[in-house]
């Protein structure tokens, strides 16, 4: 099965398909060099998700999870064009869920700025709504922050105060982390939301999966490349996501 994100954000999808297809072999691709899609334009996202969509076809990829919201949005549909044999699981901001967890009808969405500007995302408020009012949040630069590997810095802490303030102005009672990268900041979002009802989007990723995976069991192998810092991939797959030591290949793509 192929992965792929922008950066490192994916491997909270990693994660959580390990959870549910323990056995299944994985190879993740983390697109660091061009991190982050999220303030990248639809042409530059959909040329580097054909990229790297057709790099794991190559290796054998049966099944593809894009574990970026922006790919999702931006590429999802050109990807499957070109490669109309291969399943692909996509991401999407749970909007609805997050409707219907909410007990006062103030649901908050935290996303980069191109999911949250993308057509996809306005029709999943139109469709799902049903009424409550939905606060989306562009946190711009956010990703590029988490990419540089130190989840506790003084500017994380701060960026994350920044773009939770206005959600604790406006009231909400649930907030969807509409990015993969986001849920590597957990603590940080739950001293920020206190009391806050926090919802990710990577389980039900993992069941889609799950359901579609058809081809038998493998040996739990886990490769990881990346087009960005190796060692770097490595370490947060390690700390971050309390992964085995692994190690990470360059990925020139």
């Amino acid at each position: 099965m192929g992965v792929f994100d922008s950066g490192v954000g994916g491997l909270t999808v990693a994660a959580a398909l390990r959870e549910v297809l323990p056995t299944v072999n994985l190879c993740y691709v983390a697109d660091s060099a061009h991190a982050p899609y999220g303030e990248r334009d639809a042409a530059f996202i959909q040329a580097r998700s054909l990229a790297i969509a057709g790099h794991l076809r190559a290796k054998g990829a049966k099944l593809l999870v894009m574990a970026c919201n922006s790919a999702t949005a931006h590429a999802a549909h050109v990807v499957r064009e070109r490669f109309p044999d291969l399943p692909v699981v996509g991401i999407e901001p749970g909007v609805k869920p997050a409707v219907l967890a909410s007990r006062n009808g103030k649901v908050g969405v935290l996303a980069t700025t191109a999911t949250v500007r993308s057509e996809r995302f306005r029709r999943l408020i139109d469709l799902h709504a049903a009424g409550a009012e939905v606060l989306a949040i562009p946190c711009t630069g956010l990703v590029a922050a988490i990419e540089a590997g130190d989840l506790g810095s003084v500017e994380l802490r701060a960026m994350v105060e920044r773009y939770s303030d206005p959600l604790r102005q406006a009231g909400v009672d649930t907030v969807l982390l509409g990015c993969t990268h986001y849920p590597l900041l957990m603590p940080l979002w739950q001293a920020a939301l206190p009391g806050v009802t926090l919802l990710r989007i990577e389980p039900a990723v993992a069941q889609q999966a799950k359901r579609l995976w058809q081809w038998g069991e493998g040996n739990a192998a886990l490769s990881l490349e990346t087009t960005g810092d190796a060692a770097l991939l490595a370490q947060m797959a390690e700390k971050a996501l309390g992964l085995a030591p692994l190690r990470a290949q360059f990925l020139a793509l």
